[in-house]
């Protein structure tokens, strides 16, 4: 005859205990390596952004515009006939990794365009995560 063997409430109780412990400690190491990677996600964007512009510039000859932006990236908004884009793959201009469109402002402040993200928080200055990120820093 087979002889089932049941867990005690004390049993269940720690093995209970145990995994609550185990996720207190990974939750914030998770996190963490979210918020860094989120960090990461939007320089590594704002340098390929960056590229593409200049890509735009050597075959049209000029940055499009601020009211054009980055959309201009993947679709020929001026018609001009020396366009060889898209410029990004794939044809989409993503969004920062907050969900948020980048900032493109062409005359720039601080070179021949400017290109930036305002970080988890979307206002301007900050530390972190909440930090700016840009393509002239």
């Amino acid at each position: 005859m087979l002889k089932i063997k049941y867990f005690s409430l004390i049993e269940l109780v720690i093995a209970i205990t145990i995994l609550a412990t185990m996720a207190a400690v990974a939750t914030p190491l998770y996190l963490k390596h979210l918020k860094t990677a989120k960090i990461t996600a939007a320089k590594t964007q704002i340098q390929m952004l960056d590229q593409a512009l200049i890509d735009y510039k050597l075959d049209v000859g000029e940055y499009p515009d601020s009211s054009s932006g980055l959309q201009a990236l993947v679709e020929n908004l001026s018609q001009s006939e020396k366009w060889a884009g898209p410029y990004l793959r794939p044809a989409v201009v993503p969004k920062d990794p907050w969900n948020r469109e980048y900032l493109y402002t062409c005359p720039g402040e601080h070179g021949d365009f400017d290109l930036e993200s305002y970080g988890a928080d979307g206002q301007p200055g900050g530390t972190g995560e909440n930090a700016d990120f840009n393509n002239w820093e």
